[in-house]
C-alpha cells in the first residue's frame, strides 16, 4: 500500500534515531551508543520522542514553542518534520523572543502570521505572560504545548523565560505541557554567580535562580514547576519531559556531537555561550558588548578605552582567560560605525574559566581604568545580576573576590535547591 508524503516525510525523520525509548518525569537516563569519529552520540528529547513514534502526542492537539533551534540532527526543522508525519496533529507554533523562524533581532519577535512553509499559524509569545497568554493558547484550539528551544545556562537568557509563562499559561488554560530537552551547552556542572531577588523579577529573571544555572530545561522546568508556578497559577501545570540520552554533565556542546544553530542573532557560536552568563552584564553599562562585531560577548570596548584595560584584567589573575587588547567597529547598536577600545576574551581552559567572576573582574577594572565609564541611566544592571548589590559593591571600590563572597549564602541555598531536580549523571 503507498505510503502519503506526510507519512513517508515522518518515517524519514526519525530513521536515524530508531531504536531510543522515551524517559519522561524522574526514570533513569540511559547512555547513548558511540558516535561515529569517537565520542558519545547525544539523542534530544525530540530524537526521543519521534523515535518512539510520537507516543506522547497520541491523540492530541499540539501546539509547539520553538525557534530555528528546534532541529534534527540534519538541520531539519522539527515543525517541518512533524508537520509532515501523520502520527501528530500539529495544529499551530508559538514564537518567542526573535520569532520561530528568528528574524527578528533582541527584543523584537515576528507577531502573528502564517508561516509559509506549514500553513501552520503562528502566534506571538514575547512579552506576553498569564492570562492573557492563556487565552491565546485556548484560541489555538491546542491541548497539548510543546517546547523545544537550546537554551544557553544564562538567567537572563529569555527562552528561559519564555518557558515558565508558557507552564504558567498552560496551567492557567488547563494545558497539558511537554519539554523536550536539549544540551546546556556550558555543562550543569555547577551553578554560580547571584541569585535573583524577587524585587528585581523581569524578563531576564522571573524567579530566584543562580545567573549560571548550570541545568537543562527539563530540568529547569520540573524546578519551575516544583517551586514557582503553583504560586503563580495556583496549580502545577500537566508535565511531563523528555530527556536526552548521552548527554553528561560535565559535557560542553562540542562533546555532543549535534549542530549548533544560533538560538538568537547575537549568539553565534558555542564560544558565545561560554562566555555570555558573564559578559551580558556589559549590556547594564554604557560600554558595547560587543553586538555588531562577529564576535559579541567576546568582545567589549568605548571610545576612550585603552590596553591599560587589558592590562588590568590580566592582572586579576582570573583562571582559565586570557584579555588581548583589542579595537573595533559595531556594525550596528553602541557605538556603531566609530572604532572603539577595548578587550577580547580568550578561553583557553573552559574546565577552569568562571563566567561570572570573568564578568564582574571585568566591571571592577573597567571603571577603574576608564573614567568614562557608566551604568545604564534605567539601572539595568540590577535586572542582570538580580539586585543593586553589585552595581553597588563596585561604586564602592569592592574587588572581585569581595562581591562574589557577597552571593555565598544565596547561592548554596539555590544550589541545596537545584540538586532536587538534576537528573543527569
Amino acid at each position: 500500500m503507498a505510503l502519503s508524503r506526510r507519512v513517508l516525510l515522518g518515517r524519514l525523520a526519525v530513521a536515524g534515531a530508531a531504536g531510543a525509548a522515551v524517559a519522561s518525569g524522574t526514570g533513569p537516563a540511559r547512555a547513548a551508543g558511540p558516535a561515529p569519529g569517537g565520542g558519545r552520540r547525544v539523542h534530544t528529547g525530540f530524537d526521543r520522542l519521534s523515535a518512539d513514534g510520537y507516543r506522547l502526542l497520541e491523540g492530541r492537539t499540539v501546539g509547539i514553542v520553538t525557534n530555528p533551534t528546534g532541529v534534527t540532527r540534519d538541520l531539519r526543522h522539527i515543525v517541518d518534520v512533524m508537520h509532515a508525519d501523520d502520527r501528530v496533529r500539529l495544529t499551530a507554533v508559538f514564537g518567542p523572543e526573535h520569532g520561530f523562524r528568528g528574524t527578528a533581532q533582541a527584543g523584537g519577535s515576528e507577531g502573528r502570521y502564517d508561516d509559509p512553509a506549514t500553513g501552520l499559524p503562528v502566534y506571538d509569545t514575547y512579552n506576553k505572560s498569564g492570562r492573557a497568554l492563556a487565552d491565546i493558547f485556548d484560541a489555538s484550539g491546542v491541548d497539548t504545548v510543546v517546547f523545544d528551544i537550546q537554551d544557553v545556562g544564562a538567567r537572563f537568557y529569555t527562552y528561559i523565560w519564555t518557558l515558565y509563562d508558557c507552564m504558567v499559561a498552560a496551567a492557567l488554560a488547563g494545558k497539558r505541557f511537554l519539554v523536550l530537552d536539549r544540551p546546556n551547552p556550558v555543562t550543569g556542572r555547577a551553578a554560580t554567580g547571584p541569585v535573583l531577588d524577587k524585587a528585581y523579577a523581569s524578563f531576564v529573571g522571573r524567579e530566584p535562580i543562580a545567573q549560571a544555572h548550570g541545568m537543562t530545561v527539563a530540568e529547569l522546568a520540573l524546578l519551575f514547576n516544583g517551586e514557582f508556578v503553583p504560586q503563580v497559577a495556583g496549580r502545577p501545570v500537566e508535565l511531563e519531559t523528555v530527556r536526552m540520552t548521552g548527554w553528561r554533565r560535565t559535557d560542553f556542546f562540542d562533546a555532543t556531537k549535534l549542530p549548533w544553530v544560533p538560538p538568537s542573532p547575537n549568539m553565534p557560536t558555542p564560544d558565545t555561550a561560554l562566555v555570555y552568563s558573564g559578559t551580558c552584564l556589559f549590556e547594564g553599562t554604557n560600554l558595547s558588548e560587543g553586538r555588531g562585531t562577529t564576535r559579541p560577548f567576546e568582545l567589549l570596548g568605548a571610545d576612550g578605552i585603552d590596553r591599560r584595560w587589558a592590562a588590568a584584567a590580566t592582572g586579576l589573575g582570573l583562571p582559565g582567560v586570557h584579555f588581548r587588547e583589542a579595537y573595533f567597529a559595531p556594525t550596528f547598536s553602541k557605538f556603531q560605525g566609530k572604532t572603539i577600545g577595548g578587550v577580547q576574551l580568550h578561553v583557553h581552559d573552559r574546565a577552569a574559566f568562571d563566567p561570572v567572576r570573568c564578568g564582574i573582574g571585568l566591571l571592577v577594572t573597567a571603571k577603574r581604568v576608564w573614567s568614562g565609564f557608566a551604568w545604564r541611566p534605567d539601572n539595568g544592571i540590577d535586572r542582570l545580576t538580580g539586585s543593586p548589590t553589585v552595581r553597588k559593591m563596585i561604586d564602592a571600590g569592592a574587588g572581585t573576590d569581595e562581591i562574589a563572597a557577597a552571593w555565598r549564602e544565596d547561592l548554596g541555598r539555590f544550589r541545596a535547591l537545584r540538586r532536587r531536580y538534576l537528573r543527569y549523571p
